[in-house]
């Protein structure tokens, strides 16, 4: 069975500045981490390896730093890594991110079976995993907390609002997996002993089968940031430390017409 998984590293503070031409994040001298949804998709991928055998591929799409969460990947169980990095991919949107990777994923294998995150951290909008799949054209299932691997694909069951659906897709397919499925394994001090030397693969525009620049980037992101801003700090505060405070906590509530 041969899983590809899509991780991605984010930032691992939420105090990142925006560049406001282009209303992306600044990602350089950021301390960062792999997204933590992405962790369950890894952990699941490598269960099922274990029941079935096969090879875990996991792909990052990002600067060269993004080779440090393919480490992690690497430590934790993965067979091999790729990181996607080029220029002319930086400052996409959910469309250019998952055609990106729906190309650059097809250009390093064929893949039974695709396991992303349900989103990720610093965009929130569990959009790229369906659209992957919609851009290979193959089926996807999305919010899995469940997944039982069959002689010609998969049986999922689907966190949905009011009830759980089953549903079964054949191979090739995509599922993007809710945090409850599996608790993700701790990366193996002992593996990496192991992968120290363990290549990273770093692969660029020119090596996906569509090489058109005009697809990827900002140049293929239909929509953009129009601004950008943090957000406004308008609390006031007030401290009492004298007097009767329950009698002006009372009259403030009643001021404001709470009481």
């Amino acid at each position: 069975m041969n899983i590809f998984v899509c991780i991605k590293q984010v930032p691992s503070t939420n105090k990142v500045q925006v560049d406001e031409k282009t209303g992306v994040l600044k990602r350089d001298g950021v301390m960062s981490k792999m997204n933590p949804y992405d962790l369950f998709a890894l952990e699941t991928a490598l269960r099922l390896k274990a029941l079935h055998g096969g090879k875990v591929t996991v792909g990052t799409m990002g600067p060269p730093q993004a080779q440090a969460i393919i480490k992690e990947a690497y430590m934790m169980g993965a067979d091999e890594g790729y990181v996607f990095s080029d220029r002319r991919l930086g400052g996409a949107d959910v469309l250019a991110t998952s055609y990106t990777l729906s190309q650059a994923i097809s250009s390093v294998g064929d893949f039974d079976l695709i396991l992303c995150g349900k989103q990720t951290t610093d965009g929130d909008t569990a959009q790229v995993g369906p659209a992957i799949a919609e851009h290979m054209g193959i089926p996807h299932a999305a919010w899995v907390s469940r997944i039982e691997v069959m002689n010609d694909g998969v049986n999922v069951e689907q966190q949905l609002q009011n009830v759980i659906e089953t549903a079964h897709m054949p191979f090739p397919c995509l599922v993007t997996v809710e945090q409850d499925i599996y608790m993700p394994r701790l990366p193996s001090l002992k593996i990496e002993r192991t992968i120290r030397n363990k290549p990273i693969h770093i692969i660029g525009l020119d090596a996906f089968l569509d090489t058109d620049p005009n697809h990827y980037g900002l140049s293929g992101s239909p929509t953009q940031v129009e601004r950008i801003f943090p957000p406004q700090n308008d609390v006031e505060k007030e401290t009492w430390k004298d007097g009767d405070i329950a009698q002006k906590l009372h009259d403030t509530l009643a001021k404001w017409k709470f009481i």
